[in-house]
């Protein structure tokens, strides 16, 4: 039996359709354990490897949505500099090697294996969680890579995600706090801070943008009471030309999308930490790893069978007022070409799937209701009967894939000038965007 990828914090359920590039066999005895969220396990395992994690430093970058575009921004400027990097992030689109990545790089394949193979006999025995078994096999590769220093992507929460067990982080970035993992972290926004405050350490610098009014509080209040610094920056501006400036620093934006202006605001600002720390990273450096860096999945275009779509993960309810906003902006510069759009959208069985609905679809749009391969996910019927004012927009396809061959063929429901979205969840745009006959471009 073969496993489905793993959820935002790295559990893994199981699966007849989906594989782990191959490692299959050697997850299989981590999924029973799921989500398990403690730090104690992972300080036993790292103990008993002798402390990978104590020959480098790390920086980490804590939040609900953003957190991948701040790392990659981060590390990139980093790897620009002359400064041999890491990053791990999760979870990946196609490969668990993307999780694992030196100077832009994934581990290979067959070094990922050997890896694995080498540590699944003390995760095992440590009763490790899928996600804190691969953050500790990160922590290995960066240690033997010789990296000079990690960009560490929390996975869930924070204050007992695995990655908080690294003992050297001493500057940590916020990406936007919003509802998700209610069910894991709190039913509230300041239960949900408190938990991903938990990654503050006396004298570390954290630098955040802006935070609706209760997360801001309970950042505030963490920070005095360890001794950490927390710096507040804000959007970054955007210039008549289209470039972005903020601090001294004027880059042209790789990254798309208005939420990128407070990403690469807080990836300025740990950088910023880092070269008053003594870094050696220039501004120049910084300005050309901002303009070139690359986080797919997220506002990226795409096309299938020639025609033109959008695929972005918005995988719960504030991403997906990001999305709808965004996508707002790009119909109010060419209202002609938007008088309707066409979603196709699955949805994870745990998130707020009727309120991404309605804050994404308007009375003039369509949208197709799929699956997520290897997950329970909301089905039409649920929805229509969550948001019967939306049913009659409704309609479900077996695949992704299906559903965009429909509107291929169905002149009435979509033109050439309506805009295509995928979206709901990043294991939809896994799926899809191995297909072989979807054509990627580079996000932009």
């Amino acid at each position: 039996m073969a496993l489905s990828p793993p959820s935002a914090d790295g559990s893994v359920s199981r699966s007849t359709s989906l594989v782990l590039d191959g490692f299959e066999d050697l997850f299989e005895p981590f999924a029973p354990r799921g989500i398990d969220l403690s730090l104690g396990r992972m300080q036993e395992a790292l103990a008993a490897l002798g402390h990978p994690d104590q020959r480098f430093p790390a920086v980490q970058v804590a939040g609900t949505n953003g957190k991948g575009s701040i790392c990659t921004l981060v590390a990139a400027a980093l790897s620009r500099a002359g400064h041999r990097t890491g990053l791990y992030t999760s979870p990946h689109l196609l490969s668990w090697c993307e999780r694992l990545r030196i100077d832009g790089e994934s581990i290979a394949p067959p070094a990922m294996r050997r890896l694995l193979e080498r540590l699944q006999a003390g995760g095992l025995h440590h009763q490790l969680t899928p996600f804190e078994w691969i953050t500790v096999a990160a922590f290995v590769h960066f240690a033997e890579a010789g990296v000079d220093l990690a960009v560490l992507e929390v996975g869930l929460g924070g204050r007992l995600d695995a990655t908080t067990a690294h003992q050297q982080r001493p500057v940590i970035g916020f990406a936007s706090i919003g509802l998700d993992h209610s069910e894991v972290l709190g039913p509230d926004l300041a239960s949900i801070a408190a938990e991903k405050a938990g990654v503050l350490s006396a004298g570390a610098v954290a630098i955040s943008g802006p935070q609706p009014a209760d997360v801001a509080a309970v950042l505030t209040a963490e920070a005095q009471r360890v001794g950490a610094e927390l710096r507040w920056v804000q959007p970054a501006e955007t210039l008549a030309d289209g470039r972005l400036a903020a601090d001294g620093l004027i880059w042209s934006p790789s990254l798309p999308g208005e939420v990128q202006r407070t990403n690469s605001a807080v990836a300025l600002g740990m950088l910023r930490a880092l070269q008053q720390r003594g870094l050696d990273l220039a501004d120049g450096a910084i300005a050309a790893a901002f303009a070139t860096a690359q986080w797919p999945g997220r506002l990226q275009p795409a096309r299938w069978s020639g025609r033109s779509l959008l695929l972005d993960g918005a995988h719960n309810l504030p991403a997906a007022i990001a999305l709808r906003r965004e996508l707002d902006q790009r119909a109010a510069a060419a209202p002609s070409c938007d008088q309707g759009r066409c979603y196709v959208l699955g949805m994870l069985a745990a998130k707020q799937a009727p309120a991404m609905l309605r804050a994404l679809i308007r009375p003039q749009d369509q949208l197709w209701i799929v699956p997520v391969a290897g997950h329970g996910s909301w089905d039409l019927q649920a929805l229509q009967q969550a948001c019967p004012e939306l049913a009659p927009q409704m309609q479900r396809a077996e695949t992704a894939q299906a559903a965009l061959d429909q509107l291929l063929v169905d002149p009435a429901r979509a033109t050439a000038e309506t805009p295509l979205i995928v979206a709901g969840s990043l294991y939809l745009l896994a799926d899809l965007l191995a297909d072989p006959r979807l054509e990627t471009g580079a996000p932009h």
